[in-house]
Parts: structure tokens; sequence; C-alpha cells
């Protein structure tokens, strides 16, 4: 009976001593693995958040174009020049538009605007929900005027912006502009 007791103690404790040894072995490679599938999941949650600002992006300009038309010899008189529907074009156009501290101002030129432009949607309808902005080249150029005049509205941006606009909506160098 000592030696039954004694065989099923020892199989008891065995079977104890395995599933502990198991247990923390599996504890021990299951904490790297916590520490993976963590890092795992962090680098996922931010591909997933980065996708979806530039599908967002692409969805918001998706459809939108500018329309660039030159002023040409008379006074009031323009031809289409450029359609720009390029989404990175358009948005770096946007944002320039948006980053702009606009002044409430009727101004009178001495001359007629270089150029105008307005964006358009493919849905959009009305024309007098359009803001065509009317573009000015300093005599220095080297920098532009912007005007919305149906909004009475002026700027004059600075240097680099001037350029960046530009080149965008004329594909030239604003030095270059006649």
């Amino acid at each position: 009976m000592q030696n039954q007791l004694k065989s099923m103690l020892t199989r008891k404790l065995t079977a104890t001593f395995f599933a502990t040894i198991v247990t923390s072995k599996g504890g021990i490679v299951l904490k790297h693995y916590k520490h993976l599938i963590v890092f795992i999941g962090i680098i996922l949650f931010f591909i997933a958040g980065c996708s979806n600002e530039i599908k967002s992006n692409a969805i918001k300009n998706e459809g939108k174009e500018i329309t660039v038309q030159k002023h040409i010899g008379e006074e009031g008189n323009y031809k289409p020049f450029k359609e720009i529907n390029d989404d990175a074009a358009v948005q770096k156009v946007e944002d320039i538009l948006a980053s702009i501290e606009w002044e409430n101002a009727e101004v009178s030129m001495a001359y007629p605007p270089h150029s105008k432009f307005h964006l358009e949607e493919e849905n959009e309808q009305s024309e007098s929900n359009k803001l065509i902005y009317y573009l000015w080249i300093s005599p220095s150029k080297d920098k532009v005027e912007l005007v919305i005049e149906t909004k009475g509205k002026y700027t004059q941006l600075n240097k680099s912006k001037s350029a960046e606009l530009f080149e965008t909506i004329t594909g030239g160098n604003l030095s270059d502009a006649k």
C-alpha cells in the first residue's frame, strides 16, 4: 500500500510539475508574443489611420478641377488657358487659398488681371456659387495679388506662396511672367 501511495504521489507530483513547467514556459513564450502582438496591432492601427486620411483627401478632391483663363488684349477678354484636374495640384491650390488671410476691400487696379481661375466640381450646376479668383502680378514679378470680386476680398501673397500658387496654376515661373 505504501508503494501504491508512493507511486500515486509520484505520478501526481510529476504531472503537477510538468504542468507548471509547461505553463511557465508557455507563459514566458506567450509574454514575448504579447509584446509582438501589441507592436503589430499598433503598426496596423497607424497604417489604417493613414490610409483613411489619404482616401479622404482623394475623395475630397475627386472630380474637382481648376479652370484657368488668361487675359488677352482688350480689357475683360480671357481665353481658356489650362484645366488642372490633378488631385495633388488641386489640393495644393485649395490649401494655399485656405491659408490666406483675406481683407475686406473693394479694389481698383491700374491694369487688368493677368489671369483668373475658379474651382469646379463635376456635379456643380450653379454658376452663381463659383468663386472666381482674379490674379495680378506685382510689377517686380515677385508677388501675386488675388481678388474675389463678388465677395469684395483682397490679399497680397508673400513671395513663396506667390511663386507656389503661380507655378501650380500656370505651370510657369512667376519671375518669367509677361
